[in-house]
């Protein structure tokens, strides 16, 4: 009966399984070893790499320093604010990535009230490298702090009670047990922010631009090799497939070593 209902259930998830192979397969099958080489070999490529390696490790350490805190507020707190504040977390995870950079240029443009403040000092923001690293906070932020916020929620509360009526504090508390205790989920957090952050594309566009070396990072070489030439697209989107499944990958391993332990 069991095998039969495995069976039934396998044949039925067919079509989605296939709605996602079909153009994964059909992107692969279109490059070559050579057509890779080819195009990692070109200048903008080069740049546009580093330049994603540089923006995206800024701004994940940004996204875990800022989004710890988030995450702590949100997973200790019962009250209402604290669902409100929940909610406003997720908000860019739905949003638009368009909308977002509208958003993220409405606030750090000259017409917004940070970006007119940092213009009276000189500071530019807007179509500059820190709007790429800006950009890529915003969209990988809640990746982090909703894993962070479900470790949290599994730490055990006898544990932190009794630590408590043994007068720990509250900053032992966070950093001698819940934090280890829910590492795994912080790392996967952090790898999955990551490869949304590698991965962001329309608020970048929007907020900083595609120029070549400032701004143009793997999703923008894409967009820009499918306006000239669809074969470098290809090959840039095979890579950042690959850069996609190590990512998952790792993410997975980390959590289910966790779990081992």
């Amino acid at each position: 009966m069991r095998h039969r209902e495995s069976t039934l259930w396998a044949v039925l998830a067919l079509p989605a399984l296939a709605l996602i192979v079909m153009p994964l397969a059909a992107l692969t099958s279109r490059s070559t070893t050579a057509d890779l080489v080819a195009v990692l070999s070109r200048a903008e490529t080069q740049q546009a790499i580093l330049l994603s390696l540089r923006t995206t490790l800024l701004a994940i350490l940004f996204v875990t320093i800022l989004g710890l805190p988030l995450a702590r507020f949100i997973a200790g707190s019962k009250n209402r604010l604290s669902r409100i504040v929940d909610v406003i977390s997720d908000l860019p995870i739905v949003l638009p990535p368009a909308a977002a950079g509208i958003a993220l240029l409405a606030a750090f443009g000259r017409q917004g009230w940070p970006g007119e403040i940092l213009d009276n000092w000189g500071l530019q923001i807007t179509f500059t490298s820190t709007a790429v690293v800006i950009a890529q906070i915003f969209v990988a932020l809640p990746y982090f702090v909703r894993s962070t916020v479900e470790g949290l929620r599994r730490v055990d509360p006898d544990t932190l009670s009794a630590a408590a009526v043994d007068g720990a504090s509250l900053f032992q508390l966070v950093s001698l047990i819940q934090l280890p205790q829910c590492r795994s989920a912080i790392l996967a957090g952090i790898l999955l922010g990551w490869a949304r952050a590698v991965g962001e594309f329309g608020a970048t566009l929007m907020f900083a631009g595609n120029f070549v070396g400032r701004t143009q990072t793997m999703p923008l070489a894409v967009y820009a090799g499918f306006e000239t030439d669809l074969d470098i697209a290809i090959s840039l989107s095979v890579i950042l497939l690959a850069l996609s499944i190590l990512t998952l990958a790792l993410a997975r391993w980390v959590v289910s070593s966790a779990l081992e332990i």
